[in-house]
């Protein structure tokens, strides 16, 4: 797996999950780690696939290839948002991990 990957999460995932509108057929969320986990990778592999959407349309556009700046410059913002995304979540995810390790039992 790319080492990449770990910095990288969707915006559609919340458009889709915020508004209710899964893709997917819906599973069943138990709340398990199992489940929290494949779901964070799906949203890491999500993220890493704009990041390579982004890179192949910036070759494509210095090769000539495709003379649509437009379109460049969407691919490049979806993928910089979801590395935002990305980086937040695992920020808060080590933080709460450090709370969790600094409890007191």
């Amino acid at each position: 797996m790319d080492a990449a990957s770990f910095y990288s999460v969707s915006p559609d995932y919340l458009t889709r999950y915020g508004l209710n509108q899964p893709e997917e057929p819906a599973k069943e969320n138990d709340g398990s780690f199992g489940s929290i986990l494949d779901t964070a990778m799906n949203m890491i592999n999500e993220t890493n696939d704009y990041q390579n959407a982004a890179e192949s349309a910036e070759i494509q556009f210095a090769l000539g290839e495709s003379a649509s700046t437009h379109e460049l410059a969407v691919a490049q913002q979806k993928a910089n948002l979801a590395l935002q995304y990305t980086v937040a979540v695992r920020d808060k995810v080590l933080e709460a991990y450090k709370e969790i390790m600094n409890m007191q039992i």
